[in-house]
């Protein structure tokens, strides 16, 4: 149910403000969703909201406002967010939740250069201000690609919609990625946001870092003492950061083209869960400590060359996606035959600290992989002295640690262990901690965390604008690299990527882990 509470900053004087096991209730707000017509809105945020007032985490007069080109009423858009409600909530429906949500529900009709549809916005926002008690408090979603940005933020600081009224309320701006395409391009549209938002008001979604086995990454290694002391250069031989999909381009094919696996998710997820891997210990839990600590980690990695032989990239061919005969990405509706852009992207990263020097990372993505999986693997070194005979560890491994993202959320450890019997020979085993299986909690969606954490000003999440140019820095070496050498490699549909990927890790007699 809505939580009704008048102000802001509504408080209840019972709760310790240390204790941070409650989930935080969001004061009097309302949401602008522009875009609110597409595949995201529909399929993630829509739901999102409706999950969020179900859990009781949304004020009582909450205002959720669709902007777009449909010629819709406000009738018909509740319609539009009810389908999509049912479809893709993961709360059950409860009809009194969407009564009161319902009532918070308009629509604008506008695109995001006509000065007329921005006054229209902002004239019902300030409507809602008075009959909804949103107390002049909105956060402003740009699900837009962002060649839209620009115009975007141009109308809402023209229209007054980016400035607070003087009562004290707040304006906020969500924005999805792509954050641009390199670092230049970042900076630019960083300096296009600042001049009408300060940092403070930016919120720049990754939805990697609000699932919880991301945010679990600092459980395990902060809230034990187990892990973190061989979470070094001592212990461990190098790490694998691998995100897999099995599903291909399909209708995406003319955005996709130009962007590539490296743009679309090395630059941000994959770097961002390395941060995570590899940051020091906070001072504290907040956000400006937590981003410190993975500013330093972004300002010491480095990509490692020569790119020929430590980097890998490809494109898929036809194949078969388990039981399925699937088309490959040149023969893709509305994908160039002749384009160079990668739907596998592997590189290689050293980050110069005393924790870290000489542990590569290795970073990999593709499409039309074997299955899908986001995982992160500490690689750990071979004990350095085995008091065992000739082939008594021939069956064991290397000792390792896998953290898994997506889909079957959870910790591995793999180490050695006697097989039983007379003889001494020992064997890899697997010690499993499973999500699904140790709570009885379902993990919120990531964009539900975001969303309420965006409306409760709490940016912990959420990558500042240096880091998404540090990021950059990181990889635009790489990517000019290949822009100026030939055209990625070719691996079957349903397989691990390239053959060159498999040659990249071997030539330090290495091998990726297959999932």
């Amino acid at each position: 149910m809505f939580n009704d509470h008048s102000s802001e900053q509504w408080h209840n004087p019972l709760r310790d403000d240390f204790d941070k096991r409650l989930p935080r209730i969001a004061g009097p707000c309302g949401l602008v969703i522009f875009g609110v017509t597409g595949d995201l809105a529909r399929k993630k945020l829509l739901p999102a909201v409706y999950d969020l007032a179900n859990r009781g985490l949304l004020p009582a007069g909450f205002s959720l406002v669709g902007y777009g080109r449909r010629d819709w009423t406000k009738e018909e858009f509740e319609e539009q967010v009810k389908a999509a409600v049912q479809e893709r909530s993961r709360t059950p429906w409860r009809q009194e939740i969407w009564d009161r949500l319902a009532e918070g529900i308009n629509f604008v009709k506008g695109d995001f250069v006509t000065d007329e549809a921005f006054d229209n916005l902002a004239a019902k926002t300030r409507e809602l201000d008075e009959q909804r008690g949103t107390a002049g408090n909105w956060a402003y979603y740009l699900s837009v690609p962002p060649e839209h940005f620009s115009n975007v933020c141009h109308q809402l600081e023209r229209s007054g919609l980016a400035h607070a009224e003087d009562n004290g309320g707040w304006r906020r701006v969500v924005i999805e990625k792509p954050f641009g395409h390199d670092e230049a391009s970042a900076r630019q549209l960083n300096s296009i946001v600042n001049s009408v938002f300060p940092e403070s008001s930016v919120f720049r979604i990754d939805h990697y870092l609000g699932k919880e086995t991301v945010q679990n990454i600092l459980a395990l290694r902060f809230a034990n003492q187990l892990f973190d002391p061989l979470f070094n250069s001592h212990y461990v031989d190098h790490v694998q950061i691998t995100m897999a999909e099995d599903i291909g381009l399909g209708g995406r094919a003319g955005y996709y083209d130009g962007i590539g696996a490296a743009r679309d998710v090395m630059q941000n997820h994959l770097l961002q869960l390395m941060a995570l891997i590899a940051m020091e210990e906070p001072v504290a839990f907040n956000p400006a400590e937590l981003q410190n600590e993975k500013l330093k980690v972004l300002r010491a990695t480095r990509p490692v060359g020569p790119f020929a032989k430590t980097t890998a990239r490809g494109q898929y061919t036809s194949g078969w996606q388990g039981s399925e005969e699937v088309v490959g990405l040149r023969q893709e509706e509305g994908f160039d035959p002749e384009s160079t852009t990668e739907t596998y992207a592997a590189a290689t990263f050293e980050i110069s600290s005393r924790r870290w020097a000489g542990v590569p990372f290795y970073l990999r993505t593709g499409k039309r992989l074997g299955r899908r999986v986001t995982e992160i693997a500490l690689v750990f070194k071979e004990a350095p002295h085995l008091p065992f005979g000739v082939g008594q560890t021939t069956a064991q491994g290397n000792n390792m640690l896998v953290i898994r993202v997506q889909p079957d959320e959870g910790v591995l450890m793999r180490f050695g262990s006697k097989v039983p019997g007379s003889a001494m020979e020992v064997r890899d085993v697997n010690m499993d901690f499973s999500y699904s299986e140790a709570f009885t909690e379902e993990s919120p969606e990531a964009y539900e965390r975001l969303i309420l954490d965006a409306l409760l000003d709490e940016a912990s999440l959420f990558p500042t604008n240096e880091e998404v140019e540090l990021s950059w820095r990181i990889l635009d070496p790489i990517l000019n690299h290949w822009a100026l050498h030939g055209r990625p490699d070719d691996y079957a549909a349903g397989t691990w990527g390239p053959a060159s990927a498999d040659e990249m890790l071997r030539r330090n007699d290495r091998c990726w882990r297959r999932p």
